[in-house]
């Protein structure tokens, strides 16, 4: 008899926890910005695809939140500066559950289609590295931004 209480407890506890993630939606194309499409045939695909998700726990059976959709493609799309919507992505729920403490979440996969516009701008203001040059009276002069490299430069000879 004893013999058959580690199997049965093993066999008893794989029953009681579970996962499984299921597909909701593929997409040609998705957002939850404001897209101006007058732009449209400027746009750019991004290289890589990327992701993000939103979930929340669940002990016992009280959730610590509510699963959003739209905030985990907000994050996914702003992983890439510029970007305004996914493309040909997925959209899918996942979840498991123990004996005490479960999981729920949605996640959103797909390639960030890029307005080079709104690039070009996040790339300068998020920039580490800028070049500022004042006149005697504390006005710029001169202000651009710089890559790693040129910043190193710069700073190798200013220790000169």
């Amino acid at each position: 008899m004893k013999r058959l209480i580690v199997p049965f407890t093993l066999i008893l506890a794989m029953m009681l926890s579970t996962s499984c993630t299921q597909r909701i939606l593929d997409f040609t194309i998705v957002s939850s910005k404001n897209v101006d499409l007058s732009k449209a045939a400027s746009f750019q695909r991004g290289k890589t695809r990327v992701a993000d998700q939103d979930g929340a726990y669940i002990i016992l059976i009280i959730p610590t939140g509510i699963p959003n959709l739209k905030e985990a493609l907000d994050r996914a799309i702003e992983q890439v500066p510029g970007a305004v919507a996914l493309v040909d992505g997925v959209i899918s729920s996942k979840s498991w559950s123990a004996i005490l403490v479960g999981y729920t979440a949605f996640m959103v996969e797909g390639t960030p289609l890029i307005d080079p516009s709104l690039a070009v701008e996040t790339s300068v203001e998020d920039s580490p590295y800028k070049y500022v040059k004042l006149d005697k009276d504390g006005n710029v002069e001169e202000s651009k931004i710089l890559t790693k490299e040129e910043y190193e430069a710069y700073k190798a000879d200013i220790a000169k």
